[in-house]
């Protein structure tokens, strides 16, 4: 499970770099999965904080407070 997460993780990377024109690194990213939408992830980038759809579409997104991962 750990793989597959690292290997979305440098593809999400890869998609708001795109999107920011500019290089971003894994490490440099958090990513949260959205509890209301499958497929759908929070991502949050220095100060910034995004919103990647099941589509691939990354949107900037204010979030209530800061990142926290849920477990269900």
């Amino acid at each position: 499970m750990n793989i597959v997460y690292a290997a979305e993780k440098s593809s999400i990377a890869d998609l708001l770099g795109d999107y920011e024109k500019c290089a971003i690194q894994a490490d440099d990213i958090e990513v949260l999965r959205n509890p209301n939408e499958t497929g759908s992830f929070y991502v949050g980038w220095r100060f910034k904080r995004y919103l990647l759809s099941p589509s691939g579409q990354i949107v900037p997104k204010r979030l209530a407070g800061p990142m926290k991962q849920s477990r269900k």
